[in-house]
């Protein structure tokens, strides 16, 4: 089906340079114009036939076909959209981080070792959090809480494991340090990092009513800026973190309380997504700076907790972008540790644990997202007239002024005249607007307009392919013609930070790979809210505002992903227009590259949805029962038609909240 679009004509918001591949491009992946060689990082592969093929350990030999998993998916009545976590990816991924500092450890033979903490509220699923206390628990991480509930789950987690270590961050009053001491009772591994000197009061004031000896952190507020989106988390703007002078003055109460040799760690954070390692390095050295010079005054610090920032690819272009990153987690690792290394040699200071908070590079790739494309709008040529003499309304009346200019524009459009063409055609449609308006022309004549209009509009983007380089006016074309793929989800609920910060995930089909994609198009949800879309994608120069894609086919379903979507995304999602929680299946896959569900957690049914908005599911049906009986009684429907309307309402009470093929 096609569409009008009204919107005003103007350069494209970001670029979109690349041209689609013709219709004798190799297959992907030469051609691979999604990327996913780059960002998939050996995860994410597309098979000889043309699908996604996942590889939780990067093995060939154990991958499992994306499509097929959806298949087996539906087979057992789990319909799209759905969640899928990977738990052998992850384990990977976890056992990576862990390998890159082992390794930059014994090559630069630091003598401190490593302990990996994640961050709770960047994922805080409860199948996730037990998969990472699971597989962290074997590499010797710790965990992470920024809040009461964070804590009080995290306790429960971890009851059989008293060694792990627990990082306390974020604000805490009076009964979120009582709990953290109340832990250390037990004898767990807790500290709880002081954020402000109150704070300090506070654990001092817990500790010895309870009767333990804390363990104690800092956080100091770094000078050196972070970069990117979160540049803000240090500096001297940042919401959290001692300044110098305050870092000072905790030392010399901790000494008043004879309790100096209870500091045992030193926190800092400069951001989430670091893309530029010169200023990871920066930051490492100026807290490895404080370090030292805490030591020497007798603080008897273990631990140096550089907090998160390990940025993730998204994007696949190993750039200083905020999409993606400069350096590999290898150079990440080596980079911490020979910083740290080195200024504690020159101060002659004992080598500290190293500590990280890279929750987002833990548990992003792990994430997958699948959903169905439900239908599309498209731009398609109109059969125009032959000559201006058709262009007579059905009245007899004449067409006015800008109609013909607008025809005549199109007469002349050729490649030699294409520039021109298209500025007269661009003014020819603004009049004509303007005209239709101030109600001097029929709406008959305004169709014409844009009939003729969009059709000069796709033919002048096929001439520009032929020029080189394109004008910058005709560059927007590419983005002014994209379709509109409507997409079986939530963006507000599965996707928040497209929405909400401009983020940008890999997004691309999961079949139909050795077909080259002939579409541009942008993605749009179910939601009745203009800013339910997808608009922005990956390029490896950027971002494009559009997205190759397929023909869809009738009676086929067309099935999209977006990628390294575990961070962050499952617990900032909203209930916009009522659209809950997917489903999330949990997959594991054998050393034979045989697959299978290992847990499935249900998507929300329509009835919980509205309780969480205090509705009561059983009074609806009740009101409606009512209404269906009046119904009867006055004759406007008969008892089996109140019957069949009640079950069918009954019915969506109890469905999925999505849209759901029969």
């Amino acid at each position: 089906m096609s569409q009008t679009h009204e919107e005003s004509i103007s350069s494209p918001r970001e670029r979109s340079r690349d041209v689609l591949p013709s219709e004798n491009t190799p297959a992907s992946p030469a051609g691979d114009p999604y990327a996913i060689e780059s960002w998939g990082d050996g995860f994410f592969v597309v098979g000889d036939q043309g699908t996604i093929k996942v590889r939780p350990d990067r093995k060939p030999a154990r991958e499992v076909d994306l499509q097929e998993l959806v298949a087996g998916l539906r087979e057992r009545g789990y319909a799209t959209p759905i969640l899928l976590h990977f738990r052998d990816l992850l384990e990977t991924t976890l056992g990576d981080i862990r390998s890159a500092f082992e390794g930059a450890i014994a090559d630069h033979d630091y003598q401190g070792s490593y302990v990996g903490v994640y961050p709770v509220k960047v994922n805080q699923q409860r199948s996730v959090v037990e998969d990472v206390a699971r597989i962290g628990g074997e590499l010797g991480f710790g965990l992470e809480v920024g809040s009461k509930p964070e804590l009080l789950a995290v306790l429960a987690l971890t009851a059989d494991q008293p060694e792990r270590l627990i990082v306390c961050n974020g604000f805490k009053e009076d009964r979120y340090v009582e709990f953290a001491m109340l832990a250390a009772k037990l004898g767990r591994f807790i500290v709880p990092v002081v954020e402000n000197l109150d704070e300090l009061d506070l654990v001092l004031e817990h500790a010895d009513r309870i009767g333990v000896h804390p363990e104690i952190g800092l956080r100091v507020n770094l000078d050196t800026q972070g970069v990117g989106r979160w540049a803000g988390s240090s500096g001297i703007r940042a919401k959290f973190g001692l300044t110098f002078s305050e870092t000072l003055r905790a030392v010399e109460k901790l000494a008043e309380k004879g309790a100096l040799d209870r500091l045992r760690l030193l926190h800092c954070h400069m951001g989430s997504q670091m893309h530029d390692i010169r200023q990871i390095t920066r930051g490492v050295g100026e807290l490895a700076r404080i370090y030292t010079e805490l030591v020497k005054l007798g603080v008897g610090i273990r631990y140096l907790d550089v907090g998160g920032g390990l940025g993730i690819d998204y994007d696949g272009s190993q750039a200083n972008f905020q999409f993606s990153r400069n350096y590999s987690l290898e150079e990440y690792a080596g980079s911490v540790v020979h910083r740290i290394q080195s200024i504690c040699d020159e101060a002659g200071v004992v080598h500290p644990t190293i500590v990280t908070e890279s929750g987002r590079a833990m548990v992003a790739q792990q994430s997958v997202l699948v959903f169905d494309v439900l239908g599309a709008n498209t731009f398609e040529p109109h059969s125009l007239p032959s000559s201006s003499s058709e262009l007579v309304g059905p009245d007899g009346a004449e067409p006015p002024r800008p109609l013909v200019d607008l025809f005549d524009a199109w007469t002349r459009l050729e490649s030699e005249t294409l520039l021109e063409c298209w500025h007269d055609a661009e003014n020819a449609r603004a009049e004509a607007i303007e005209t239709f308006s101030l109600g001097y022309m029929s709406l008959h004549h305004r169709a014409e307009v844009e009939r003729i209009f969009w059709t000069l509009a796709l033919k002048a983007q096929e001439l520009a392919k032929q020029i080189d380089p394109v004008p910058e006016e005709l560059c927007a074309l590419d983005e002014l013609l994209t379709d509109i793929y409507f997409c079986n989800l939530s963006v507000f609920q599965s996707l928040p930070d497209c929405w909400a910060i401009d983020q940008i995930f890999p997004i691309m089909p999961i079949h139909r790979l050795l077909e080259p994609p002939t579409r541009r198009a942008t993605l749009a949800d179910l939601t009745c809210d203009s800013d339910g879309k997808v608009d922005r994608f990956i390029d490896r120069e950027g971002v494009r505002g559009w997205l190759p894609l397929h023909e869809l086919r009738d009676g086929e379903p067309y099935t999209l992903a977006a990628f390294l979507v575990g961070a962050y995304q499952e617990t900032l999602g909203d209930l916009h227009n009522l659209f809950g929680d997917t489903h999330v299946a949990h997959v594991r896959t054998g050393d034979d590259g045989r697959w299978w569900i290992d847990e499935i957690v249900e998507g929300d049914s329509v009835s919980e949805v509205l309780g969480y908005m205090q509705y009561d599911p059983s009074s609806l049906s009740k009101t409606i029962r009512s209404e269906c009986e009046k119904s009867v009684r006055d004759g406007r429907m008969t008892v089996v038609e109140s019957r069949n309307l009640l079950a069918a309402y009954e019915s969506g009470l109890s469905g999925y909240t999505y849209l759901e093929r029969d």
